[in-house]
């Protein structure tokens, strides 16, 4: 298997890579502020776990949105 380093990828694999690396802190900052200014009693659970899983990937960020956030 070749060594696939940042050289070796072409214009489009780069802008790719660079996007899904900018939507990956996009929901990062976004898990976290939500997390900071929402009252504890309006999250599934303690916030400092919550916190702590947005630093995964992708599966974080929107976990925390999709389970973690009470509705009403």
């Amino acid at each position: 298997m070749p060594n696939a380093g940042w050289n070796n990828l072409g214009p489009s694999e780069k802008m790719l890579v660079i996007a899904l690396g900018l939507v990956q802190l996009g929901l990062l900052f976004a898990a976290l502020a939500d997390l900071y200014k929402r009252p504890a009693d309006k999250v599934r659970g303690w916030k400092l776990p919550w916190a702590a899983a947005s630093f995964i990937n992708f599966v974080g960020p929107i976990s925390y949105f999709a389970f973690g956030r009470k509705r009403k």
